[in-house]
């Protein structure tokens, strides 16, 4: 694809280009460390295990072997899906659950609780990075985290973005302890930023599974810590689970838009939920322009129907029939988007607001890709601790309802909203990316392909104003770089717009996405996304 890049520059960044090799993720610490191993012979799986692992000591309150991982990888024109997220306890009961959780859904019923014991799943980032290192990968493990296990030792200074989600959660990590004194400062306050973040608990975390190998976590001495920090707090997760866990290998799933194939993880992600809204969206002949109220109106609208049937339908397809076909049929694309007219519509379903995870993806010299995206869930998941590194609540996403189709099973796996993405064009692989933070993934990647069809650079892709759907009819908007007539328009609609101040004052964000790109003769193009702290790097 030729791409344009105005004179007038309109970017808030420049496309990063290089040759042989290219890292993009949301911190330049990770980044670097990414780039380090490509330039020293790695490719795009060594770097990718290395970079991961970095994250989880730069943003630990997003990240974190505590949590879950997805993959997509391209070796060799060779496409396939890693799943390392980690089911419900073998223990997992419903009643018991009901019994002693304090949170209510919005009917007042009981629901999965976001702090604690009982949303811990178990871990499945570790086994992850293992796997893909085991499978593609150069080098061990054990040699892929040193750069992690340094910088936890030595101490990291703390970036604007992150400092300000410490802020946001210190309330709630106070809570517990072990949580407080490894991720708050001396004197129980929130590093800000420029502070130096040290974590030799997960150093020495680190260092054991160098010399004892990942066993150390999925039944020994580290994950005999995790259980007994998720036990004391009323969950039931057992070292059997641990002990039982791997991850697995799939097939991607993928639908046309424009010309560019796009490939996504299968469920139990949510990346399901970002085809079937490009189908939807391709029916309908939309301008370029990233600010045209009838683009923004028209894509909100297949974002709520993708929403709708996503959160109906998705879930461990080990235990439920994920309706797939019909998902991602054209024809029943072209059915619902009949039902989207000129006025804004209330779909039966909600995204969920939650935002800490982390992408990073890579692309080698050889053209081999890495799309990774690893989750503790929320900020600093369960809010509980142990060696170092937070536990996730994922198993939040559970219903305690036993007839919804993501009910709470023993050894099912949940809903899960971290998706990896690849594009195709003409059957040759053209790029790894994705787009963090929730509900706004699959959203975030609607609008991105929406603005690369456009011939939008990677970075100015990236950069282009965004909507996020809320609920209802509520949406947020980058209101500060869309013109005001077009807010009004869209409120004429019917669309009730959040503005960007407001929604950003209460904690929300639009996401953070990372972009390479390979063209035809090998040159990279790298875009980073400017809400989050990261850049493209290459050499």
């Amino acid at each position: 694809m030729d791409f344009e890049y105005p004179w007038a520059f309109e970017s808030r960044r420049s496309a990063v280009h290089a040759r042989n090799g290219m890292v993009a993720t949301s911190h330049p610490v990770a980044a670097q460390a990414g780039l380090s191993v490509l330039r020293d012979g790695g490719n795009a799986a060594d770097a990718a295990v290395a970079t991961a692992a970095v994250l989880n000591v730069v943003e630990p309150h997003m990240t974190g072997i505590g949590g879950d991982a997805f993959a997509l990888t391209q070796f060799d024109d060779e496409y396939e899906a890693l799943n390392a997220s980690g089911p419900a306890p073998d223990g997992a009961d419903i009643e018991t659950y009901r019994e002693r959780t304090d949170a209510t859904d919005e009917s007042g019923d009981p629901a999965m609780p976001t702090d604690g014991g009982l949303p811990v799943t178990v871990p499945g980032a570790l086994a992850g990075w293992d796997a893909l290192a085991e499978r593609y990968g150069t080098r061990s493990l054990g040699a892929l985290l040193e750069p992690a296990v340094e910088y936890a030792r030595e101490g990291v200074p703390v970036s604007e973005f992150v400092a300000r989600q410490f802020a946001q959660a210190a309330p709630r990590i106070r809570e517990y302890d072990e949580t407080a004194e490894t991720f708050l400062d001396g004197d129980d306050d929130p590093y800000e930023a420029g502070d130096t973040l040290r974590n030799p608990a997960f150093a020495d975390t680190l260092e054991r599974i160098q010399s004892e190998g990942i066993d150390a976590f999925y039944g020994g001495p580290i994950g005999e810590g995790v259980v007994e920090t998720v036990r004391e707090h009323g969950g039931e997760l057992a070292v059997s689970d641990l002990e039982a866990y791997s991850p697995e290998w799939t097939d991607p799933i993928s639908t046309e838009y424009g010309g560019l194939e796009v490939l996504e993880h299968p469920p139990n992600g949510q990346g399901t939920v970002a085809l079937e809204a490009l189908n939807v969206a391709s029916e309908f002949d939309l301008p370029d322009d990233p600010t045209n109220p009838d683009r923004l109106h028209h894509l909100i609208e297949a974002v709520k129907i993708a929403f709708a049937d996503g959160y109906e339908h998705i879930t461990d397809p080990d235990t439920y029939d994920v309706p797939l076909e019909t998902m991602l049929s054209e024809s029943y694309a072209a059915e619902r988007a009949r039902e989207i007219g000129h006025r804004a519509s209330v779909r039966d379903a909600k995204a969920g607001d939650h935002a800490d995870t982390v992408y990073l993806t890579v692309v080698d010299g050889d053209g081999n890709a890495v799309s990774f995206i690893n989750s503790i869930y929320m900020n600093f998941g369960s809010a509980l601790t142990t060696g170092g590194f937070a536990l996730q609540n994922r198993g939040h996403s559970f219903s305690l309802d036993s007839a919804h189709a993501n009910s709470l099973e023993p050894g099912k796996r949940p809903f899960h909203t971290i998706i990896p993405a690849m594009l195709r064009e003409d059957g040759e692989f053209r790029a790894s990316w994705g787009v963090m933070g929730g509900s706004m993934q699959p959203q975030g990647h609607l609008q991105v392909v929406a603005n690369l069809r456009a011939k939008l650079n990677p970075q100015a892709a990236l950069d282009a104003p965004r909507f996020r759907w809320l609920a209802d009819n509520r949406v947020a908007l980058e209101t500060t770089r869309i013109p005001d007539d077009v807010v009004t328009n869209l409120e004429g609609r019917g669309h009730r717009v959040v503005d960007e101040d407001t929604f950003f004052d209460a904690g929300g964000h639009w996401g953070g996405g990372q972009v390479v790109w390979r063209d035809d003769d090998g040159t990279l193009v790298g875009g980073s996304d400017p809400r989050k702290d990261g850049h493209a790097v290459g050499f």
